[in-house]
């Protein structure tokens, strides 16, 4: 699924040279769910914007299903983006004029779906994530948890083969952070892929696998025992 080799990234020039990302290798199979830790300036960050496309190594290779992104023009690279990666963030990222349904539905926006389809689809995922009775509320009219499901069902709407988390509980209480979890472990066992960057152990304790980042490096790669 994901395979990444020697990835440096590096901020700014001359004297004032930041290096974010420090000769990362890794790999990561269908179905794992991993979670990336690490303090503020680890790289962990760095490290998921460049998976998720939003960012590229100053050198290494990444390949994504294979494919060499550093290969791929932006316009493939956004087509990408949108069919093959799904994305949930900390501060849910809903457009608060939108109906659950207009959030979840908006990444098929741009694909060749056809919107009744698309609606059923939406319709689906918030099924999914519990919340079909709350389609047609704006995020202003739902809790933190609720805001965060919708955002959950937008990342899957497009059947992505990836979904990158970025601290997906850092805005909600405890009890409303394990349901959160709850569901994603839900959506690892009916086969999604998912990489989450967590600063907090309890939270990491879900996945499958925990990656250590410190200083732009990996420092740990172990495998969780349940």
């Amino acid at each position: 699924m994901i395979r990444v080799e020697n990835l440096t990234r590096t901020y700014g020039s001359g004297d004032i040279q930041v290096k974010a990302l420090s000769d990362v290798s890794l790999t990561i199979q269908d179905n794992e769910f991993v979670a990336v830790m690490g303090t503020s300036g680890s790289g962990k960050s760095t490290l998921m914007n460049i998976l998720g496309c939003l960012d590229t190594p100053t050198s290494g290779e990444y390949l994504l299903s294979e494919q060499s992104i550093k290969e791929i023009d932006d316009v493939s690279l956004s087509k990408i983006r949108n069919e093959k990666i799904g994305f949930i963030f900390q501060t849910f990222h809903l457009l608060p004029r939108l109906s659950a349904l207009q959030n979840v539905t908006l990444p098929l926006r741009y694909s060749d779906i056809d919107p009744e389809e698309a609606q059923q689809r939406g319709s689906e995922m918030l099924d999914k994530v519990g919340l079909k009775d709350r389609s047609h509320h704006k995020p202003f009219e739902m809790s933190g948890g609720q805001r965060q499901r919708v955002a959950i069902a937008r990342a899957l709407v497009n059947k992505p083969k990836v979904i990158f988390a970025d601290e997906p509980t850092g805005n909600l209480d405890s009890k409303t952070s394990y349901e959160i979890m709850e569901l994603l472990c839900q959506l690892h066992a009916q086969g999604q892929t998912i990489v989450m960057v967590t600063h907090e152990e309890d939270i990491a304790a879900f996945a499958n696998r925990i990656i250590r980042m410190k200083d732009g490096k990996v420092i740990e790669d172990k495998l969780c025992t349940k």
